[in-house]
């Protein structure tokens, strides 16, 4: 059996602060959508363009999906027929077995 593949998060280096204090990672998507948005590696350059052009003090968090305690769903938010993996709950911390500065996208 193949290992899952990781899924990635793009978020502030702030948030990350805030989440290594508390003990857990709850950004405000998941209070304003029910979840958190994640990418595979294809889909990173396209998010990091789209979303986070221009940002500064940007992570990248490298998540093990078999280590998450709440559930992962590949959902195609945008109707296009590309799926994102989303993630319903907190993230535990235990699952980011990466991270990373992010540099600012070209603007």
């Amino acid at each position: 059996m193949q290992p899952e593949q990781p899924i990635f998060h793009i978020t502030s280096r702030s948030q990350w602060e805030a989440a290594r204090g508390e003990g857990v990672y709850r950004p405000p998507s998941l209070q304003s959508e029910g979840f958190i948005h994640c990418c595979r590696a294809e889909q990173l350059a396209g998010v990091r363009e789209r979303y986070f052009r221009g940002q500064t003090a940007l992570m990248l968090l490298t998540i093990d999906p078999s280590k998450l305690t709440a559930a992962v769903r590949e959902e195609d938010a945008h109707g296009r027929g590309e799926t994102f993996p989303h993630l319903y709950g907190p993230l535990n911390l235990n699952a980011v077995v990466e991270v990373c500065d992010l540099p600012a996208a070209d603007t």
